[in-house]
């Protein structure tokens, strides 16, 4: 038995307790109003989920497990994976086994490379990775185990099994695609190390240093999990909550991820900050950087990267970013460019009033780190993000397993039965 599931094994039956004994003791409190600008707004703001995994609050941003990100820049990915899991810090044999499960499970079936390398050499990098995942439902423990009639109370387990099986094969499958899609050369199909993240980097054939590894540790890490109600995690959940199995629901959500109003929006952002360096030929003063900024919002554009659905502060997560960059990027003018902008815009949008958030979100500092370690594929950024959301997405299904939460179904209206109200 893994260490995981070991873990899990032992921490559930407590869950599912006090799951019951809240339900029992206080099923029927109202946690939300629901106004009709709500409905039509994307239920933004309304209460009408669980997720034990992350919390984000207005004010501070992320927390994985109540403890808020800040305290976690130091984990790697295997690390995270674990404490979304089960709620604790790995020791060392804990990560030991868990790297050594992830390594045992890590080969990618020779199909997925015929799926790959059939398909238009014009593809998107996250439709190929998202493919390549889809195209593996066949191996879904699950999937075979609800054909047998298992136990209701032991969906968990099988859908353990598909989540590790998947995300110890993310980063070859990612590798794969970065090869493929820019022409980098033959699939590269293992790797020497340990580590998820250095596999990746192994199995990409770049020139990588020690401060490349810890970037990459650090972006695979930050990107984990963020609630259950974001479009990527909140379709995942809704797919699997009809017993689709993890490699539909984890595909389901990927493609939510790809939307320019969620993952892509890293790369809209550092497209931004290059065309501002080109346009300037080089690092703008604050003024003129201050005059662009207004001219811009002033012709109906926004400034990406600043502004977030839920978030009233400096998302900590671009935070995290910007202590790496400047602890370990010299001469850059993109990150440059970037940390003006974090002194420029927030106070601009405060003026200009019509954002309720100024300040930026992790978009606006991820592409320059991204950029400055040569991964200037912007097309294949959001592959990137899709790798660490995988993370948190698949811990969620479990433990939504692991609880026997139901089909999420909630109620639509019509336009006339609104206006009735």
């Amino acid at each position: 038995m893994s260490k995981i599931k070991e873990q899990l094994s032992k921490k559930i039956p407590d869950w599912r307790y006090n799951y019951r004994q809240l339900l029992d003791e206080k099923g029927s409190k109202v946690i939300s109003e629901v106004t009709i600008s709500a409905a039509y707004e994307g239920m933004r703001g309304v209460k009408g989920m669980i997720c034990d995994t992350s919390s984000v609050s207005a004010d501070k941003g992320l927390h994985i497990r109540g403890k808020h990100i800040l305290e976690l820049v130091e984990l790697i990915p295997e690390e995270i994976l674990y404490f979304l899991l089960i709620g604790d810090f790995a020791d060392s044999d804990s990560l030991t086994n868990i790297q050594h499960d992830l390594k045992e499970r890590s080969t990618v079936p020779d199909y997925v490379w015929n799926v790959l390398q059939n398909m238009p050499k014009d593809s998107h990098p996250m439709a190929m990775f998202n493919t390549a995942i889809l195209s593996m439902q066949r191996e879904s423990q699950f999937a075979k185990a609800y054909d047998l009639v298992i136990s209701k109370g032991d969906y968990w387990e099988t859908t353990l099994e598909d989540a590790l099986n998947i995300i110890a094969k993310i980063p070859a499958i990612a590798a794969a695609v970065y090869r493929l899609r820019f022409e980098k050369g033959n699939i590269i199909k293992n790797s020497e190390s340990l580590d998820w993240s250095e596999s990746f980097l192994q199995m990409t054939g770049m020139d990588y240093s020690p401060d490349m590894l810890k970037m990459m540790q650090l972006y695979l890490m930050l990107h984990c999990d963020h609630e259950g109600g974001n479009v990527s995690t909140f379709s995942a959940l809704t797919v699997n909550s009809a017993l689709s199995d993890l490699y539909y629901s984890l595909s389901a959500g990927l493609n939510g991820l790809a939307g320019p109003l969620h993952g892509l929006a890293n790369q809209n952002n550092l497209k931004f900050v290059l065309d501002i360096v080109e346009e300037f030929k080089g690092v703008p003063s604050e003024e003129k950087l201050r005059a662009f900024c207004w001219d811009r919002l002033n012709s109906g554009k926004v400034i990406p990267g600043y502004g977030h659905a839920v978030l009233r502060c400096p998302d900590p997560r671009f935070t995290a970013f910007m202590n790496f960059g400047e602890s370990h990027i010299k001469d850059s003018e993109v990150f440059e460019t970037v940390s003006r902008l974090f002194k420029i815009v927030p106070d601009v949008l405060k003026e200009h009033g019509k954002a309720k958030n100024p300040w930026p979100n992790v978009d606006a500092a991820s592409g320059s780190l991204l950029h400055y370690y040569g991964i200037k594929e912007f097309q294949f950024y959001t592959v990137l993000f899709s790798m660490s959301r995988a993370l948190g997405i698949c811990s969620q299904i479990v433990l939504a397993r692991a609880m026997g939460l139901p089909l999420t179904r909630p109620k639509s209206l019509t336009y006339e039965a609104l206006n009735k109200f």
